[in-house]
């Protein structure tokens, strides 16, 4: 059975939305190890796509209709919540500026350390700048995604399809 890695990380406040480093890390993921993939970026826009009201900016909607706004970021929440809690093996989060500056990564990798998942954190930041409340809830840190992928690509060796 494959597993499955949610790609944790800002959106809200991050150059193109994180997009970039989670289509890279997807790619990866697919094609190196076999894994399935949660990108919140991919889900989001389906979710927009069915539930946005017709010609509405979603980013727009923050200034222009709060409590719609509000409402689609609830749904999306509990989204982001059910697949970190029931379907996903281990979050990746990238905490950067972006991260930082939101809210939605401090949730998501307190969501899955709740729930026994492990969280793999990608950062440049000196460890002494990042709150400890995500330190707390970090299983390894690494300087950089090529780090991340020899770790886990060795993981997979030794315990192929096993605990991550």
């Amino acid at each position: 059975m494959s597993k499955r890695v949610y790609l944790s990380g800002g959106m809200e406040y991050a150059p193109n939305e994180g997009r970039d480093w989670r289509r890279d890390l997807q790619q990866w993921f697919e094609q190196e190890l076999g894994w399935k993939v949660f990108n919140p970026n991919d889900e989001s826009e389906h979710f927009l796509a069915r539930y946005l009201p017709a010609g509405s900016d979603f980013r727009t909607m923050k200034t222009d209709d709060p409590d719609g706004f509000q409402r689609i970021v609830r749904q999306i929440v509990d989204l982001d919540c059910r697949e970190i809690a029931a379907r996903s093996d281990c979050v990746v989060c990238y905490w950067d500026q972006g991260a930082m500056q939101g809210a939605g990564t401090k949730g998501e990798i307190t969501m899955a350390t709740y729930h026994g998942k492990p969280v793999y954190l990608v950062t440049s930041f000196p460890f002494q700048e990042i709150p400890g409340w995500v330190l707390g809830c970090t299983t390894m840190i690494f300087g950089s995604f090529e780090q991340l992928k020899d770790f886990l690509a060795r993981n997979e060796k030794k315990h192929p399809g096993g605990r991550i």
